[in-house]
This record gives C-alpha cells, sequence and structure tokens, in this order.
C-alpha cells in the first residue's frame, strides 16, 4: 500500500456514537449570555455541490491510495474522479469497479477491482463534538462502506493506541444491519466495543438515504442512526484499559471490496456499486457550545421521542443520555434542541395541552420564563411531567403550577 489504510476491524463490526458534554443552561429571564450556552457551531461542513464528474474539495480531503493487506480487501484505492466524484445533484459518489485500468499489483497479485477512499488527515481533526453524514450505501456480498475516524496521532503512536471510532460500517451480507465501533489498544479488532442497529420491518440500507451519527464527549461516545441511539460507550467500558478518545481524530469515508469480514463477492454481486453521501457535517462539542440537559422528577431529562425533529414530535422525560434530543440551548426566551423549539400545542393555554417540538416561530407558544421557583413556565402555566411520573416515556404538557416536583426543573447550573 502507498500509504497507511485501514487497520483490522471487529468481525462483530464498528460503530460508536460520541456524547456531548451537557452545560450550563438558563437563569430567569432565559436570555443566551444568562444561559452560558450558545449554540453549537459547525466546524467542517461539505454538502458535495459542485458539477457532476468533478473532483471532491482538495482543502477538505485527500485521497488515501492503494491497496489493504491488513483487511485483505481485494481493491485498490485510486486517486482523482474515476471512482469519487460528485454527480452534479449534491452528492459525492464513491464508486467500486470490477476492473484494473491501471495495471495495479494488490496483496493477492493483479488487482480485480478500484474504489476510493478519502480522509480529511492534514486538513482538518477535531476531538469531541457531533460528527455527521447522510449516505445511501450499496448493496451485494462482499461490499463494505464505512464511514470512520482516526487518532490523528496514529503516525506516531501506531494503531490501536492512536483509538479508532467507526461511526458506521456495513457488510454486504446483512443489508439491514450497520455496526459502530470503538477501537484502542487491549479492545481492538475482534476485541473492539461495539454494537449493532438493524432496521425494522426487513428494511436494507441500499434502498435510501440514513443519517449515521456520533457525539463524543470527553467520558463517553454515543451511536445514533436516523437519530435513533443505540449505544453509549464510556471508560467503564474498557474495563480499566486505557481510554484513547481524548485528541483529535480525522475523518475517512471509504467503500472496500471484499476482506476478512464482509467474504467477497460472489456471482449474485452487481458492479458498479455505490457509497452516496449526502453530506458530512461535524460541529463542536465538549466544554463550549453544545447545549445542556434539563432535568426533573426522578433525574430524568427533557427529551424529543426518538430524537425526531418533525413538527408535533412529543417531548417527553426519558433517561438522560446526552443525545442531541436531551440538548437544549436557549435564544431569547426559546428553548430549542434538533433545530426547533419547544413549543405548546396550537399556542392553547388550557391545562394539560401537549408539550411538542414545532418551527420556531416567536409566538408565545415557545416563550419560557423561569421565575427562579424551579419552574418553567408558558402563557401562565408551568411545564409538567404528565401524572406526576417520572417513567421512560412520560409526556411532558402544560399546567396549573403546583409546586410539584414534577413541576420543578434544573439545568447543570441551575
Amino acid at each position: 500500500m502507498s500509504i497507511p489504510v485501514r487497520k483490522p476491524r471487529s468481525p462483530a463490526g464498528p460503530i460508536l456514537a460520541a456524547l456531548l458534554l451537557a452545560l450550563a443552561w438558563m437563569v430567569a429571564p432565559m436570555t443566551p449570555a444568562a444561559a452560558g450556552v450558545t449554540a453549537a457551531a459547525a466546524t467542517f461542513t461539505d454538502d458535495f455541490n459542485g458539477p457532476a464528474g468533478a473532483a471532491v474539495d482538495g482543502g477538505k480531503w485527500q485521497y488515501e491510495t492503494g491497496d489493504n493487506v491488513n483487511n485483505h480487501e481485494l481493491q485498490w484505492y485510486t486517486s482523482g474522479t474515476a471512482n469519487a466524484a460528485l454527480d452534479g445533484q449534491g452528492h459525492l459518489a464513491i464508486t467500486a469497479k470490477r476492473e484494473n485500468p491501471g495495471g495495479n499489483t494488490c496483496w493477492y497479485g493483479y488487482c480485480q477491482y478500484t474504489s476510493a477512499r478519502l480522509s480529511t488527515s492534514g486538513r482538518f481533526t477535531q476531538a469531541y463534538g457531533h460528527f455527521e453524514s447522510r449516505m445511501k450505501i450499496p448493496r451485494g456480498q462482499g461490499m463494505w462502506p464505512a464511514f470512520w475516524m482516526l487518532g490523528d496521532n496514529i503516525g506516531s503512536v501506531g494503531w490501536p493506541a492512536s483509538g479508532e471510532i467507526d461511526i458506521m460500517e456495513n457488510v454486504g451480507f446483512e443489508p439491514g444491519t450497520v455496526h459502530g465501533t470503538l477501537h484502542g489498544p487491549g479492545y481492538s479488532g475482534s476485541g473492539g466495543i461495539g454494537a449493532s442497529y438493524t432496521l425494522p420491518g426487513g428494511q436494507a440500507f441500499a434502498d435510501g438515504f440514513h443519517t449515521f451519527a456520533v457525539d463524543w464527549a470527553p467520558d463517553s461516545v454515543t451511536f445514533s442512526v436516523d437519530g435513533n441511539v443505540y449505544q453509549r460507550r464510556t471508560p467503564a467500558d474498557t474495563a480499566g484499559r486505557q481510554w484513547v478518545f481524548d485528541h483529535p481524530f480525522y475523518l475517512i469515508v471509504n467503500l472496500a471490496v471484499g476482506g476478512y469480514w464482509p467474504g467477497n463477492p460472489d456471482a449474485g454481486t452487481t458492479f458498479p456499486q455505490q457509497l452516496v453521501v449526502d453530506y458530512v457535517h461535524v460541529t463542536s462539542g465538549g466544554a463550549a457550545g453544545s447545549g445542556g440537559a434539563i432535568t426533573g422528577v426522578g433525574g430524568k431529562c427533557v427529551d424529543v421521542a426518538a430524537a425526531n425533529p418533525a413538527n408535533g414530535t412529543q417531548v417527553q422525560l426519558y433517561d438522560c443520555n446526552g443525545t442531541a434530543a436531551q440538548r437544549w440551548t436557549s435564544s431569547g426566551s426559546s428553548l430549542q434542541a434538533l433545530g426547533k423549539c419547544l413549543d405548546v400545542a396550537a399556542g392553547n393555554p388550557a391545562a394539560g395541552t401537549k408539550v411538542q417540538l414545532y418551527d420556531c416561530n416567536g409566538s408565545g407558544a415557545q416563550q419560557w420564563t423561569r421565575p427562579g421557583d424551579g419552574t418553567i413556565r408558558a402563557l401562565g402555566k408551568c411545564l409538567d411531567a404528565t401524572g406526576a411520573s417520572s417513567a421512560n416515556g412520560t409526556p411532558l404538557q402544560i399546567w396549573d403550577c403546583t409546586g410539584g416536583a414534577n413541576q420543578k426543573w434544573n439545568g447543570p447550573a441551575a
């Protein structure tokens, strides 16, 4: 291989999501300055806009070329636009082909396939934050798409001491399942710490676009698919071994063909196959700018159900997990998560009215105040956990202020 490529993976597969720190929230009146919180800032954005056939932005990405004996992959990673190019519709298409126009020799002999692997090494690195990509993966036995990160100190300490966070990996024989894994010293390769996420109802990831993300904080990595959190890892998961997720990492997106884990293509695998990337976005997190949790009765967090940003999504109580669905920022008197506002349905001031997520519109239904008694109020009523319950999934509503524990709320600095 001409430059270092991907190290051995766990057969169980990789993906782990990182959790942003919950930070200082608000005091009344709730202004951004009083809150001590600012909206998360975008630190890396590529929406792959450009004409069909154009190369990726060289200021953001570099090609990593060659073969990969470590995983016994079959492809030769190329540079240029033959295997990685914009499609003119706001996507990057990474294409695996059954060909070898360059006459390259792989670890097993004459190369049978070409593909591409892109990284931000030397261009962009970051420790902590929200890392997300929306993708449509290929299908077929032997296909191995991945969106992942490596520690930027890999050149000095080697792998796995550098750390690896696999945000999304799929192997073609599992069309409805993706994997996320952490790799570090003593828990790498087949011993990586990870889990998988499977689409319901027999769906396949190749049938449409899906969003893969991690929220990474100094002491946690939280993984999600389409906003659904499926695992959170902390130093406790390493069983006393070194937690190496404490320094900047760079991004990698690639499409491999064959290898130890997926196995080789078979007679049913058609070529070309494509990994289509809609965008890659990274925002800041950690010690500043990531928003904060709001906790209530039973120590549960104010949570957007299923992390669904759609208008009308119920806001509820749920176990605190540090995800974006529980990360609230303030702007004026509004409270925001997932780009939407905490809202009293239809602006109805009646006791028992549902509290939901909705487009921010500046109405009274989205103006929340905190008078200093632990309550959060809108339309003359108090934010209330229905039935004074602390069970997961308890819907939030507005209700006459009673002073009950189910109407008392705390931010990290409250």
